[in-house]
């Protein structure tokens, strides 16, 4: 069974000093962040969304620096048929607020693949 990918939703970045890097996304972007907590901080570009969330081992290889997440309607699914396919975990399904929920594994090569559902994205336009 194939992913349904329903399109980009999310890039978020990790930063060593969450304060420091919400400043510098809102000088640079004209805009404050519409979300904003310890944990996380996200920014709505044009319907989109930039995230910015705490570093936690930048030491650590198996922590992911940048994890863009692709829209889905059920994360568990998509979790699962990533994982068959020779996907290894790197952020559990977890419900992070809202009815939004996340999930984030390393393809075969590395590379962080994330998948997000949000009751609340509406495509641009």
């Amino acid at each position: 069974m194939a992913l349904n990918l329903k399109g980009l939703r999310t890039v978020a970045y990790k930063v060593s000093d969450l304060n420091k890097a919400k400043e510098w996304y809102s000088k640079v972007l004209g805009i404050q962040p519409y979300f904003d907590e310890p944990f996380y901080v996200g920014f709505n570009i044009a319907g989109y969304e930039l995230g910015l969330q705490p570093e936690e081992h930048s030491a650590d290889p198996n922590i992911a620096i940048v994890v863009t997440y692709w829209g889905v309607d059920d994360v568990q699914i998509a979790w699962d048929e990533l994982l068959a396919n020779g996907a290894t975990e790197l952020e559990l399904p977890m419900d992070v607020g809202g009815g939004i929920i996340v999930a984030a594994v390393r393809d075969p090569w590395g590379n962080a693949f994330g998948v997000i559902y949000n009751p609340h994205f509406k495509l641009p336009g």
